[in-house]
């Protein structure tokens, strides 16, 4: 594909779309990949990928492959699914929840995410998705944004005993969460106070400049 050659000299956009939730949502070769973009950030593949890939690994491939049930909380495009499945080779059951519809049928169509036969894939917002699911999961990932912007409620008290009430004994929570300033640098922070002896948390800050990942084990 010539877009895909061209690619590695300068970008190709070749798909761009409005969307009610997410704004503007473009698919673009960069470097040789495919790429999806929200209007001042990454949504997956790309530096996304990288960031999540990093998590990953923070936990451990070998054990992840041993989990049974594994809940994403913002799909995007998949990028975090491919790595689950392509190269820790998970095969247990994938379950993302990803509000936006418009994303959704770009994932399917560009990504191929209807090929994952282990994925179940539930368009839903996340909030109320975890308040109804009777399901518990070996290892969460949080991956919510509005562009550069992360929802409150993934900060407060209710919503974090919600996840910690889905999530298994020696289980894990992967949070990716962006610091662009002071705020968001304390906010993060306090997040971290919540967690008590029951969980090992830890914080890595400058992922890919502007990300914080948190890994949250789940002692007991």
């Amino acid at each position: 594909m010539l877009a895909k050659i061209f690619s590695y000299f300068l970008p190709i956009n070749i798909y761009k779309k409005n969307s009610s939730i997410s704004k503007t949502l473009e698919v673009t070769w960069n470097n040789g990949e495919l790429v999806l973009d929200s209007k001042n950030t990454n949504y997956s593949y790309g530096s996304l990928q990288r960031i999540l890939k990093k998590g990953l690994k923070y936990i451990g491939y070998e054990r992840i492959k041993k989990f049974d049930n594994i809940l994403i909380l913002g799909v995007a495009g998949g990028s975090v699914i491919k790595t689950l499945v392509n190269e820790v080779k998970f095969k247990g059951q994938i379950t993302g929840v990803e509000i936006d519809k418009e994303i959704v049928e770009i994932a399917n169509k560009y990504f191929k995410l209807n090929e994952i036969s282990n994925l179940e894939l539930i368009v839903d917002d996340a909030f109320e998705f975890v308040l109804k699911t009777k399901n518990k999961y070996d290892l969460i990932i949080i991956d919510i944004f509005q562009d550069t912007k992360m929802p409150n409620f993934l900060f407060e008290d209710f919503f974090i005993n919600r996840i910690n009430f889905l999530l298994n004994v020696e289980g894990f929570i992967l949070f990716n969460t962006m610091v662009i300033n002071e705020k968001d640098r304390i906010r993060n922070i306090d997040y971290k106070k919540k967690f008590d002896g029951n969980y090992s948390i830890r914080m890595y800050p400058k992922v890919e400049v502007h990300n914080e990942l948190f890994t949250i084990k789940k002692l007991r």
